[in-house]
């Protein structure tokens, strides 16, 4: 993948030497069951992760934070499989607590979602969320997303739990007349 830069971070393939880096924030229980997967439990299992998921399998970013050189989060594409005949790709993102409520993933969605636009030619980027997950909410709404509805009983998490999903859009003409309008 293309590396981006923004102003506090660095987004830029996944490597093997960053297992320490995800381990650490995908261990705690706050981060992964609000994306509906499990906190890691192993290094090992950060690996395995990573190997199958982050490097070489989707469009996927490590999350390095400037002052510290830390990977903190991860932010990527995968296909979207309740658009799968359009140009359509779902953006998901994780990171560590304790660089929530700084505006960070914000940041980082912000240069995905011009990447997939501008280098991707995507026509719509789609994301879903817990509707429980409101600081994921907070991250569409100031990216500029819109809300279609929420599916019930659509999604089954880790430990078999069925939840709703929260669905939300943005075409690529949303997407330039928002930045039009910021200018």
């Amino acid at each position: 993948m293309k590396r981006i830069e923004t102003e506090r971070l660095i987004l830029r393939d996944w490597n093997v030497d960053d297992v320490d880096d995800l381990y650490e924030y995908a261990k705690n229980p706050n981060v992964g069951p609000h994306g509906g997967w499990k906190p890691h439990e192993s290094r090992l299992e950060s690996l395995e992760i990573m190997q199958t998921l982050f490097i070489d399998k989707y469009e996927s970013w490590a999350i390095v934070y400037k002052e510290n050189g830390k990977v903190i989060g991860s932010i990527g594409y995968e296909p979207d499989t309740k658009r799968a005949d359009v140009s359509c790709k779902e953006l998901g993102y994780a990171i560590g607590e304790e660089y929530w409520g700084k505006g960070i993933m914000t940041e980082a969605a912000g240069a995905v979602i011009q990447f997939g636009f501008d280098e991707l030619a995507l026509d719509m980027i789609t994301i879903y969320r817990n509707p429980q997950n409101e600081r994921s909410g907070r991250v569409i709404d100031k990216c500029g997303f819109t809300y279609e509805g929420t599916l019930r009983r659509a999604y089954k998490i880790y430990d078999g739990t069925i939840r709703d999903v929260a669905c939300y859009s943005m075409t690529k003409e949303e997407y330039r007349n928002r930045e039009k309008n910021r200018l």
